[in-house]
């Protein structure tokens, strides 16, 4: 994993921690390798908008709706 790779999952999972609490790392590597075909220690920039779509769509089934497209909407701005 690189460097920049490392930096990028860490600022990813300290925007969604405060959202998914202890899940957070099983979601969101979930989220990757379903729907992104990437590990989260691979994730790029680039793809940070299509995990975006997902996060907003899969935790809008665990959480309130306005949550989960504030986080998205975080997770497009890293």
């Amino acid at each position: 994993m690189s460097v920049a790779a490392s930096g990028l999952k860490d600022k990813l999972l300290s925007v969604c921690k405060p959202y998914l609490g202890p899940a957070t790392d099983m979601f969101i590597s979930r989220q990757c390798s379903h729907h992104l075909k990437v590990t989260l220690d691979t994730i790029g920039p680039n793809q940070l908008p299509d995990l975006a779509k997902w996060v907003e769509i899969s935790a809008g089934l665990i959480m309130d709706q306005p949550k989960a497209a504030e986080l998205a909407s975080k997770i497009r701005a890293l």
